[in-house]
């Protein structure tokens, strides 16, 4: 939060945003990788990862609470919210190009969707663990893991200051179905457009609820039937017959990732979540008050807050014998306290109000880039190849349902 934003203006219209959140990520990265450092090591990753999880919950809960203040709004504008998870399919502009850069039936995992979690398990139980559909999600997994949340940003910020495209289509193309990805993307449009901001977090944030409701169904029955169609179709004619070199990446480390399995709630668990949620919300307060001055201890109440639903939605998550992911529980449970009428509203939305997005995102990152530290060997496997592939699947949702959003927005007369 100390270097702050950095403006690159390309041309007078064109401009990057170079967000703390960016810094966070490469500096996390940097500590784990530099020979010389010995306190950051794969000891010090292993929790970092483990604490995404935990952390992903706090960015949910916050974007959630957003969504429950504005939803007058959501309700204007809810065919646009439905209509853009249609930009989904935009993912399959990858497929041919894949094709053409020497991959097989990988290119069905790594095309019919934006290869998080939920995907992972649609691709693993329909092919096979074994199966190269599977080794194909996972390469893309891997690389979106490590280079998407800093990717997507800065994309973010070139796309709004060129595009002749509402900053609510953006937020509501942001939500592609990750959690960070969606919180980093929404934090460069929110600074170009800081009026807006409550807006684009509740559209952002209930896009990204209905992606991970509804987006795997329509990787299901939708975006996976038609990669298969138009590999079947294409391959012959513009497929590669040499071995393809991914082949060499070796996925059987990612069998017990820990967005894949399902652990038990224990108490154990708990009582690791409160420290490490503690520690998160005492530096996103300090660093909300250097970087926007805002009340150290409204803010932290608002992390407590937060914190106490990310908690509430991890633990639901184990008791509850139904297969929710904890983020529904979160996403849910934020945007019911926050309605406006109801008891909790007032309080909730005052301290949390306090919390910029930025802020979080950037204590997140530096997290993450200590965490993918551990993938880096197997993200340098993966090669050049896999990462073109994954910038255009990122791309192709993204512009895909930013597209369909601001068309149905226009269609509807809200804009």
């Amino acid at each position: 939060m100390f270097i702050g934003v950095i403006e690159i203006e390309i041309t007078d219209n064109i401009k990057i945003m170079l967000l703390p959140l960016l810094y966070a990520l490469v500096m996390g990265l940097a500590l784990y990788l530099a020979k010389p450092i010995t306190f950051v090591g794969p000891k010090q990753s292993k929790v970092a990862e483990s604490a995404m999880v935990l952390f992903i919950g706090v960015l949910i809960a916050k974007l959630a609470i957003s969504s429950g203040q504005n939803m007058d709004d959501i309700f204007k504008v809810g065919p646009a919210l439905i209509l853009q998870l249609f930009g989904d399919l935009g993912t399959l502009i990858a497929l041919p190009v894949a094709l053409l850069l020497g991959f097989r039936r990988e290119v069905i995992g790594m095309t019919s969707s934006i290869c998080r979690e939920p995907n992972l398990g649609v691709i693993i139980d329909k092919y096979g663990f074994k199966s190269p559909e599977t080794r194909g999600v996972l390469a893309i997994f891997v690389i979106g893991s490590i280079i998407g949340t800093a990717f997507i940003s800065l994309l973010s910020s070139i796309s709004a200051s060129v595009l002749p495209i509402h900053p609510y289509a953006f937020a509501m193309g942001s939500g592609i179905g990750s959690a960070s990805m969606n919180a980093a993307s929404l934090a460069s449009i929110s600074h170009m457009y800081p009026t807006m901001a409550a807006e684009l977090e509740a559209f952002a944030g209930c896009s990204n609820l209905l992606s991970f409701c509804f987006g795997i169904y329509m990787c299901m029955f939708v975006s996976l039937p038609i990669a298969e169609k138009l590999y079947s179709w294409l391959s012959p004619r513009i497929g590669h017959d040499e071995k393809p070199k991914n082949e060499k990446y070796e996925i059987e480390g990612l069998k017990n990732d820990k967005y894949i399995s399902n652990d038990e709630l224990t108490k154990g668990k708990v009582k690791r979540w409160v420290p490490l949620l503690l520690i998160f919300s005492i530096i996103v307060a300090i660093g909300n008050y250097i970087g926007y001055n805002s009340p150290i201890i409204d803010t932290f109440i608002g992390m407590l807050i937060i914190s106490l639903i990310t908690i509430i939605g991890m633990c639901l998550e184990r008791i509850i014998p139904v297969n929710i992911q904890s983020i529904i529980y979160i996403s849910l449970i934020g945007i019911i306290i926050a309605i406006p009428g109801l008891p909790t509203s007032h309080f909730v939305s005052h301290y949390v109000s306090q919390i910029n997005l930025v802020t979080v995102c950037t204590v997140f990152l530096a997290y993450v880039g200590i965490a993918i530290g551990n993938d880096w060997e197997e993200f340098k496997k993966i090669g050049w190849k896999g990462i073109i592939i994954t910038l255009i699947v990122i791309s192709g949702t993204y512009f895909g349902s930013a597209i369909m959003a601001h068309l149905t927005l226009f269609a509807t007369g809200v804009i």
